[in-house]
């Protein structure tokens, strides 16, 4: 540990956040810290508190609930009286918050909210808005699921990230570069990307030397796949962080070989930031279910992929009750090695608008897509798109012993296993792939309508 990650962690930033900005972050992140080893049966009553108080709030504050809610039979808060009555309540869809978007808002807090927008994945972008407190909640939730790993404030670290359209100059550009400064970190731009600029990235890791990366999982499994084709040698960190889609267990294995360090799973959305995250155990992902509520539509005892339903507990602003994010997800154990009380979710398995659909109903996650393409030699990046129930568009990118009937032939023979013989598939070669707004790479872009 370096003598400036304690500086920051006990003086700087609590001078900053909490002095000079006057936030809060720091006590709930005390306040999480300290409940994360409560008991699953002191987590689950402390999570019902604070669903219970949520739903009177929305009954009381909020006109979209209780015009919604009540629409679907409910007389009043004293209707949920367990997790089994809240499960019956109708859930949120993204249509749903575009066409209510104003009367979800609290009246109270109508002026003061903080906005957010989702990528649009579908092409329609969601702005949804969010209170103070749950801001500075979420910023305190994210720290303590990233010290799981090791990965503590003021470490030194490089992020892969993101970076916005219109990048800042002048003095927002001086203000930008100190605050990332202060935090000890350094922004890498992960839309910036590309294989001729890939040795200007390996160079700035090596120059910083970073304890921990942070990185959109797409990007930082290209750059290991160029280091070890090129037979670079690069800076070992203590630990990589993976985001923005799942970490599959071949790239978490070539991440391991190539950086010489452990890498780890995190989850997350815009609309809630970080809903989960590995610890120093691994097999998992913990759910953060002191701050949210994660619940499986096929239930906790499924062992298949369902959708996640979320609400956060303390968005009272513009709260999302039961809201569907798209994602679909497995539950995990309920205890771990580490002590935490906090349950698991066993793994992401995708978008659910990243996943082939069928004539007969059924859905193929995108994670059976990456399986396809394991074998499969001279491929730099590809992508399935699907436009009608029957038909495939299979997009590569060739990369050095590309050999197009060959690759056709396995991806159409895997393919085909599971979509069945009559599905059309057509190749199509491309450059390049591009990165969607929120850092993923979709294996699958399903275009059929909902």
């Amino acid at each position: 540990m370096s003598l400036y990650e304690p500086l920051f962690r006990r003086v700087l930033y609590p001078a900053y956040e909490s002095g000079l900005r006057r936030r809060d972050t720091l006590r709930y992140l005390r306040d999480y810290e300290h409940d994360q080893w409560r008991s699953p049966d002191e987590l689950d009553a402390l999570q019902w508190q604070r669903l219970q108080a949520l739903v009177a709030h929305c009954w009381e504050h909020v006109p979209f609930y209780r015009r919604w809610w009540g629409e679907a039979g409910m007389a009043g808060p004293g209707d949920i009286r367990d997790r089994a009555d809240y499960a019956r309540l109708p859930v949120l869809t993204k249509p749903i918050i575009r066409a209510k978007a104003e009367d979800m808002v609290s009246p109270a807090h109508r002026g003061d909210l903080y906005y957010k927008t989702t990528g649009g994945s579908t092409g329609e972008p969601l702005r949804f808005g969010y209170t103070r407190e749950s801001y500075e909640r979420r910023i305190a939730v994210m720290f303590r699921g990233y010290a799981w790993s090791g990965a503590h404030l003021g470490q030194k670290t490089v992020y892969l990230w993101g970076a916005p359209v219109a990048a800042p100059a002048g003095y927002a550009l001086f203000k930008d570069r100190l605050y990332h400064a202060a935090f000890n970190r350094r922004m890498l731009n992960a839309f910036d990307m590309d294989e001729r600029r890939m040795a200007e990235y390996a160079d700035a890791i090596d120059r910083f030397q970073p304890e921990t990366i942070v990185s959109y999982v797409g990007p930082i499994v290209e750059l290991a796949q160029w280091i070890e084709r090129t037979g670079r040698r690069i800076h070992r960190p203590k630990r990589i962080l993976g985001a923005a889609e799942a970490l599959h267990p071949h790239q978490r294995e070539l991440l391991q070989r190539v950086f010489g360090a452990p890498a780890y799973d995190t989850y997350g959305c815009r609309e809630f930031m970080l809903i989960a995250a590995e610890c120093e155990h691994g097999d998992g992902l913990h759910l953060n279910t002191d701050h949210l509520l994660v619940e499986f539509a096929a239930g906790l005892d499924a062992h298949e992929p369902s959708d996640l339903i979320i609400t956060d507990l303390h968005n009272v602003g513009m709260p999302l009750m039961r809201y569907v994010n798209g994602d679909l997800g497995t539950p995990g154990a309920r205890t771990c090695a580490c002590g935490r009380g906090l349950p698991k979710l066993a793994k992401v398995d995708g978008r659910k608008l990243d996943a082939l659909r069928l004539r007969d109903g059924r859905l193929i996650p995108g994670e059976y897509i990456v399986y396809v393409f394991l074998p499969v030699k001279g491929v730099k990046q590809y992508q399935v798109v699907q436009r009608e129930t029957e038909a495939l568009q299979v997009r590569l990118v060739p990369d050095d012993g590309f050999d197009a009937a060959s690759v056709q032939a396995m991806v159409r023979d895997g393919l085909r296993k599971v979509a069945g013989e009559d599905v059309a598939i057509a190749f199509e070669t491309v450059d390049h792939i591009a990165l969607t707004p929120s850092g993923k790479r979709r294996v699958v872009v399903c275009e059929l309508p909902a």
